[in-house]
């Protein structure tokens, strides 16, 4: 199936620019939940925060599918306040560091309205009095060593609701993507680009040999806590896992249009036969898909088969370019996913 990239480009644009660190997702949560309920799809929101739409299988005894893609993003979380410079000391909200963002606005997000800071490092103007000559000379800045400048006095902080366990992000002025010719370059492509796959699968199931169930799932970033929670408590066939995929000289991953099958992340090994089922539906298509082993990383599917939630799982992926920063991906290999996993929903799998 032919897609409209400047389509695709949109409706992930619109999805990045709705705030979801970890745990305090709401803002993504109302678009999710709106956008569903238009659509007319059976969905709700589990105690967990997942949002799950569910197509009915023609065989309800059949064993079901899940698909999964994350809905959380990265960011930092406020470690406390100094009330006499309204400065914010923050810690990393998953797998991020202070120099992927740069100096420039983060949105703190307090429990009464949204107030905006600078991510500051400190002055370069400095000798080696000064504990920023280290940060340009001789190693990269951390997070302690990275500031939030609000000028705000503390009682407008306090009005707020900025307090420690506020969630921060990369301010929304700064997040809207940008398009490098088929290519999108923003942040939070991890994972809002996979979103729009769930959502024109949504659009596109229509009673499908077994039950699929369709999970935006929420914090994954700190241990897939979501996809667990759903998992334990849902009889699943098989979990596919929605992802980016890193492109790093150490992997035999090319970027471009073709999407990513995982073999083996740092949680440990995929199901092969689950993932032989999305080659074969792959290829029945003429999609041509990439494999892969990678380090440093895990996915809904990998973490719920470490902790013997589900015996079946496997990741497909976009290969994207500097992953848990300003990311780039082709729109086409995303696309691709769609179309992969249409075809793979199409075909009885059950292991009864």
């Amino acid at each position: 199936m032919s897609h409209d990239f400047d389509l695709l480009f949109e409706q992930i644009s619109t999805l990045v620019m709705h705030h979801s660190p970890s745990g305090q997702e709401t803002e993504i949560d109302h678009y999710l939940l709106a956008l569903f309920a238009k659509l007319g799809v059976n969905h709700w929101q589990d105690r967990a925060g997942n949002i799950i739409v569910k197509i009915p299988g023609q065989n309800p005894e059949a064993g079901a599918i899940a698909i999964t893609a994350h809905k959380d993003e990265i960011g930092a979380i406020v470690k406390q306040v100094d009330e006499r410079t309204g400065r914010v000391e923050i810690r990393a909200l998953g797998g991020v560091y202070p120099w992927i963002y740069g100096e420039g606005v983060m949105d703190i997000l307090g429990d009464n309205t949204t107030i905006s800071g600078i991510l500051s490092f400190g002055s370069r103007h400095v000798s080696h009095e000064s504990p920023q000559k280290l940060l340009q000379t001789e190693k990269p800045v951390q997070w302690h060593q990275a500031w939030l400048e609000t000028k705000c006095h503390s009682s407008e902080l306090l009005a707020a609701g900025v307090r420690p366990g506020s969630r921060v992000v990369v301010g929304k002025h700064r997040k809207k993507p940008f398009r490098l010719k088929n290519y999108i370059a923003s942040y939070t492509l991890d994972n809002k680009a996979s979103l729009v796959i769930l959502i024109e699968l949504a659009q596109r199931l229509k009673n499908p040999p077994q039950d699929v169930y369709l999970v935006a799932s929420a914090k994954e970033e700190v241990g897939a806590v979501g996809a667990l929670y759903f998992s334990q408590n849902t009889q699943l066939d098989a979990l596919v896992a929605l992802e980016i995929c890193p492109l790093a000289r150490e992997y035999a991953i090319a970027a471009g249009d073709r999407p990513v099958l995982l073999s083996q992340d740092g949680y440990g090994i995929y199901d092969e036969g689950l993932n032989q089922e999305i080659i074969t539906a792959a290829a029945g298509i003429h999609r041509p898909l990439q494999q892969a082993i990678i380090q440093g990383f895990g996915s809904d599917a990998s973490i719920a088969m470490k902790f013997g939630h589900v015996c079946r799982g496997a990741c497909l992926s976009f290969p994207t370019e500097n992953t848990h920063g300003y990311e780039i991906a082709h729109l086409g290999a995303i696309a691709h996913c769609i179309d992969i996993l249409f075809a793979y929903c199409q075909h009885p799998k059950s292991r009864a």
